[in-house]
């Protein structure tokens, strides 16, 4: 299977509870494997952006010319390589959205429901659903799944999309970006009590309380998955936080890794079931220990071969 990656994703930030450095060590970890093929992106292209993102804030970008408050919002410095970083992992995002739609998923046992039709897009990178049109807030500079949504509708390869986001952290630059457009569903889960403070509307936002565990947190996912699939949508964007972990340092929820990879396989299962394309993004994570991000990162890759590898007693790593 192939996955999107390049080892700029590894951007300096500086000290940061952002660890960057976890894409390369997925992809170490992935590539000693020998199940996957890796694919480098291009940079999303300053055309491609600005079909989500206004002139004025690309611009000031390009130039370095934020405010001390923007800058603050942002939560990361600014320097031309981290523009450059989160560009080519929006291009990143664009690539394995058109990985999704062009390949089909290898066939499966039939007992299991599975329609072939579904492809599968992997990103090692992305998910960063803080970006506003206008302004970048909590470590994203672009939404790269808005980019590669409008990307594609501009080239008509598709006319709806639907957006599963279950970082930690309500989605909620996506959920502004689409408000009110009737060609994208956009769905969080989220722990309510945490940041952002300003959570705008998704088409279905379901917010959970504080320290909220496996089985109830995979039961409320479960009941969301079919509304977001009535959708119809021509293609799912899932944002694969690693946050909902017990032992996030930004997160307040009590997920095990178990747990999530049980989220990852429900999520997975229910698009393959639907004949709908998926593009896996891994979104946040920043576990105590660097280790734990990685294993549950792993997991989402492990659960996208389980569900949309050659088959299902095959796929299992």
């Amino acid at each position: 299977m192939r996955v999107v990656y390049s080892p700029l994703y590894h951007i300096d930030i500086g000290a940061h509870v952002f660890p960057t450095i976890k894409y390369q060590r997925l992809h170490r970890e992935l590539q000693t494997s020998g199940l996957w093929t890796f694919v480098q992106p291009e940079l999303a292209t300053w055309e491609d952006l600005a079909l989500v993102h206004t002139r004025e804030y690309l611009h000031k970008l390009q130039t370095g010319d934020l405010t001390t408050e923007e800058i603050a919002q942002l939560e990361l410095p600014w320097a031309p390589q981290i523009v450059e970083g989160f560009r080519l992992m929006t291009g990143g995002t664009l690539l394995a959205a058109r990985h999704a739609l062009e390949t089909p998923a290898a066939p499966h046992d039939s007992a299991m429901g599975w329609r072939s039709s579904a492809g599968i897009g992997l990103h090692l990178g992305g998910g960063f659903h803080h970006a506003f049109a206008n302004h970048g807030e909590g470590f994203c500079l672009f939404n790269d799944v808005a980019v590669a949504i409008r990307v594609l509708q501009r080239e008509r390869r598709l006319t709806r999309a639907a957006v599963v986001d279950c970082d930690v952290h309500h989605g909620n630059g996506t959920a502004m970006i689409f408000d009110l457009d009737p060609s994208v569903f956009t769905f969080s889960i989220h722990q309510q009590h945490n940041y952002p403070a300003f959570k705008p509307r998704s088409s279905l936002d379901v917010g959970v309380d504080n320290r909220l565990q496996n089985v109830e947190y995979l039961s409320r996912l479960r009941q969301a998955l079919p509304k977001v699939l009535a959708f119809e949508p021509e293609i799912v964007f899932y944002l694969a936080g690693a946050d909902p972990y017990e032992d996030d340092q930004l997160g307040g929820l009590a997920l095990t890794i178990e747990g999530l990879r049980e989220r990852d396989r429900l999520v997975f299962s229910a698009c393959r079931v639907a004949g709908v394309p998926v593009v896996l993004t891994l979104a946040g994570g920043y576990a105590r220990q660097l280790e734990d991000t990685i294993a549950i990162h792993r997991a989402s890759f492990d659960a996208a071969l389980e569900v949309f590898g050659p088959g299902e007693k095959d796929a299992r790593v």
